[in-house]
């Protein structure tokens, strides 16, 4: 089972700095924890200020003795700036392709790349895996938080998380998202999802009890 923190520093309290000492506390106790990959999603950040936390997120990593692998929201260049292991593109968007992303990686010298990719279609999962991505994490399978409830995003639901495990070429991993617990994460597994990804599913709360009890679903 895959588990996926994708990281939102706006979502603790305080100023810049304490936010980000907040958000490299938790990528630390995440990784401790067992979390597979960890995204650096901060989308507000110039390419300078999301290296420079890139690089604190790896030393964090590094410091809880973990093998997660940090993964940067579409930047590229960032990723290999700061020496992270990949990066999550949006299939079918303004991205580029997973397959371009991966070469592009390679012939600047990064080792056996991890390229994931965010689908909200099962079109878009076939996609991703034609092109040659590690895995897809589709959503919102249950909804979006409350931070979110403007974008009016409808739930897809586990028939579509269904057909979009399905539809994945090759037998390419797909992840679930969008609001996830440890209540339903089951489900996702149920309808094929090979692990679960989301912010406060790892943010907030314990997270090694979160791992613990996602690790002991059947």
């Amino acid at each position: 089972m895959l588990l996926y923190y994708i990281t939102d520093r706006t979502q603790f309290p305080g100023d810049e700095a304490a936010r980000r000492a907040r958000l490299l506390e938790r990528i630390a106790a995440a990784a401790g924890a067992g979390v597979d990959y960890i995204q650096l999603r901060e989308k507000d950040l110039s390419a300078r200020e999301l290296e420079q936390l890139a690089r604190a997120a790896i030393q964090a990593i590094r410091g809880a003795s973990s093998s997660a692998r940090l993964l940067i929201n579409s930047r590229c260049d960032v990723a290999l700036a700061a020496g992270a292991n990949g990066v999550h593109l949006r299939a079918g968007a303004q991205d580029i392709s997973a397959a371009d992303a991966r070469a592009l990686l390679v012939r600047a010298g990064m080792s056996s790349p991890i390229v994931a990719a965010s689908c909200h279609a099962s079109s878009e999962v076939a996609l991703a895996a034609s092109e040659g991505a590690d895995f897809a994490v589709f959503g919102p399978v249950f909804g979006k938080g409350p931070d979110a409830a403007h974008e009016q995003v409808a739930p897809a639901g586990l028939s579509a998380l269904r057909a979009a495990c399905s539809a994945s070429v090759g037998g390419m991993p797909v992840l679930a998202l969008g609001t996830v617990s440890t209540e339903n994460a089951a489900g996702c597994l149920r309808a094929g999802a090979a692990g679960v990804a989301g912010i406060r599913l790892f943010q907030n709360g314990d997270v090694a009890a979160t791992v613990r009890r996602l690790r002991s679903l059947p």
